[in-house]
């Protein structure tokens, strides 16, 4: 079940000014640093005169959706990660009693690259996507605090604490539906995925809790997708992404390159 919270998306579009259905929308998928692909469709999108009108966004999906949505370039996006690359730098160990990290300081870095507070305050509607932990649901923020409800996106079970929001505990969207084509599908004509969440079919096994509960992520992520990549009315998933990890936050550069050629590999294709 998917609902979306606060505010109706009809309510947004009239917001933003939007009289009319859009003709471009884009639903970016979760994959942590796999997520910086997403930059490249960015890139990609503008060398191709693409302009999205609403977006959408799970996970790293989240935060390239709200740092679009609020008008930062690509350039702007690759600045903002370029300046920290560890693990440690984003996040802080606590004692595991329901998660072993927080995202207190990523947190902190993301208020400080956004221009605005509030979902409705970007310049493009953008929902943000999480799982209801308590109630076993999918939700869409259009509306309210953005830092919470991206942290809450992001929150990975057992390796982030849950987020607690209004008395209500909210994990990863992609816990449940990790590219979030549902939470937009009705509001646009044309729906482009960025799913950068390939599955690596040459994994090797590790004995580490981390590499376990990313490869066991991976499994049930690329299960859930199915049903948003049929919502879709072009897709782009650069398959080269698939052996990046998820925590490797010095494959920026790289994996912006691997979205730009993935998506400029489809945009020929369909424009």
């Amino acid at each position: 079940m998917a609902l979306l919270s606060n505010v109706s998306i009809e309510g947004i579009l009239e917001y933003a000014g939007l009289r009319k259905i859009p003709k471009y929308g884009v639903a970016f998928g979760g994959g942590g640093a796999k997520g910086f692909a997403h930059i490249g469709v960015i890139t990609a999108f503008d060398r191709f005169g693409i302009k999205p009108e609403i977006l959408s966004g799970v996970s790293a999906g989240s935060i390239a959706a709200v740092l679009y949505g609020a008008g930062l370039s690509p350039h702007d996006m690759i600045d903002c990660f370029a300046e920290s690359q560890k693990f440690a730098d984003f996040t802080e160990f606590s004692v595991p009693t329901s998660g072993f990290f927080r995202l207190d300081k990523f947190g902190k870095m993301l208020e400080s690259w956004l221009p605005v507070r509030n979902l409705e305050e970007l310049k493009i509607p953008t929902v943000v996507c999480a799982t209801n932990f308590d109630k076993g649901t999918s939700v869409g923020w259009c509306k309210g605090e953005i830092v919470p409800r991206v942290l809450a996106s992001c929150s990975i079970p057992i390796i982030f604490r849950p987020v607690l929001i209004n008395g209500t505990h909210y994990v990863d969207g992609g816990v449940l539906r990790n590219l979030p084509a549902w939470a937009i599908r009705d509001y646009c004509k044309v729906l482009i995925g960025s799913n950068c969440s390939p599955l690596n079919r040459n994994y090797k096994y590790k004995q580490s809790l981390l590499d376990i509960a990313e490869r066991s992520f991976h499994l049930m992520t690329k299960a859930n997708v199915l049903q948003d990549i049929k919502l879709c009315d072009h897709l782009i998933m650069p398959q080269a992404i698939s052996h990046s990890k998820t925590f490797d936050l010095t494959s920026l550069r790289r994996n912006v390159e691997i979205g730009y050629d993935a998506a400029c590999q489809i945009l020929e294709k369909v424009l």
